[in-house]
């Protein structure tokens, strides 16, 4: 099959979720000998002669990322019935690229990750062909603002920032639904979110969790981890991952260092926020920015946290660790949509003072994390790795071409 793959940004380096699971599809589509060209946005001029993409796909374009003002945020909440996500990778050059690939040529199927990217789905409907058009859906959107708005309106600082959400929330439900109901195939990446979905009454769901190459994570033979060190890995200029390390710096750190002064937390990913600054002023909270690799800190950490409070589908995050042989430690939210083999090779605390109990018995008790981080590794193979999760997909394209 000849495959065009649209991304929100492109799949390597694999610095975010999608990117993650967007470069194990184009390795799995490879592998099963399909051809893949890829349309994507980057931050910066890809340098794609030494980017593995190279190999991977039959043709790769790329289009500057769109600058998206506040104002121009605000205008379109103010002006518009539209969701914010709608317009925030509106761009003129991408739909001309996007046009000029469906013009010229022939796909079996169209596959765009994200909801942001359903503001270009009129025009793949209009110039498609014969292809069938997939959306992978990373996230039920409305309900993740749902979720969002009800955490921010516990706070009087974000009451505005609730308001926003709960607004949003509403727009989304309507795209979304638009969305389903347009495509040939929803791809949903937990049956939690599949669920959600299917209240749209629109296409038809296949369930293809996230995955990851566990073989790349393994900790090297005699690797040694810190006592005291704990990681909390993601992009952190995303509404959960910031709410979620504002949390455990605040309510749970100063009673996890009450009983243990030693321990120190590495905040690690992309793009920190502004207000998160304020965290690193402790000199036992390192916020780490852009990083080449996790892998460093997965192999260091005695233990690795999940303090997230909302969000949806599988987060990748919690998958890299455990293929490193992390001890995991997560709240129930943080853990939703994983297997419930996987999820017994977890540790799970919700509220600050439990989690914070967790984290100390944890640290003390070398044995249980040893226990935890063996049975993490197993389960993470035999569920999540893309050599599992593949055939999904695969047999989702051959139904939609065949039929």
């Amino acid at each position: 099959m000849k495959i065009l793959l649209l991304t929100p940004d492109l799949p390597y380096p694999s610095e975010s979720g999608a990117a993650l699971r967007n470069m194990g599809i184009v390795r799995g589509l490879r592998a099963a000998r399909h051809e893949v060209d890829l349309l994507s946005f980057h931050e910066s001029p890809a340098a794609l002669e030494s980017n593995p993409l190279a190999d991977l796909c039959a043709a790769i374009h790329t289009v500057p990322l769109p600058a998206r003002t506040r104002r121009q945020r605000l205008t379109t909440l103010l002006t518009s019935f539209s969701a914010d996500l709608e317009s925030r990778l509106a761009s003129a050059e991408f739909e001309s690229a996007l046009r000029q690939l469906l013009q010229t040529e022939s796909f079996d199927i169209v596959q765009f990750s994200g909801i942001e990217l359903g503001g270009y789905l009129k025009l793949i409907l209009a110039e498609r062909g014969g292809a069938k058009v997939v959306y992978d859906a990373l996230n039920a959107e409305a309900d993740l603002q749902r979720v969002i708005a009800g955490v921010d309106a516990g706070r009087v600082t974000r009451l505005p920032a609730a308001l926003y959400s709960s607004v949003q929330a509403r727009r989304l439900a309507r795209f979304e639904a638009s969305v389903c109901a347009s495509v040939d195939a929803v791809v949903a990446v937990s049956s939690e979110d599949r669920d959600l979905l299917q209240r749209y009454r629109g296409a038809p769901i296949t369930v293809m969790s996230n995955g990851i190459a566990v073989a790349d994570y393994r900790p090297p033979a005699g690797n040694s981890r810190s006592k005291r060190q704990i990681v909390f890995s993601g992009k952190m200029d995303y509404r959960p991952n910031v709410d979620a390390a504002e949390w455990l710096c605040k309510a749970v750190l100063p009673q996890v260092w009450s009983r243990e002064s030693s321990v120190r937390l590495s905040i690690v990913g992309r793009n920190p926020q502004a207000r998160l600054s304020e965290l690193a002023a402790d000199p036992r909270i390192q916020l780490t920015g852009w990083v080449e690799s996790v892998l460093p800190f997965l192999h260091e950490a005695a233990l690795f946290v999940v303090p997230l409070r909302m969000g949806s589908g599988t987060r990748l995050k919690i998958l890299q660790a455990m293929a490193a042989g992390c001890a995991v430690l997560s709240t129930s939210i943080g853990a939703a949509g994983l297997n419930s083999e996987v999820r017994c090779a977890l540790s799970i605390a919700d509220d600050a003072d439990e989690f914070a109990g967790a984290v100390v018995a944890l640290l003390q008790d070398d044995a249980r994390r040893s226990e935890l981080g063996a049975r993490a590794l197993d389960a993470v193979g035999k569920h999540y790795d893309w050599r599992v999760l593949m055939p999904d997909l695969l047999r989702l394209y051959e139904s939609l071409v065949g039929g």
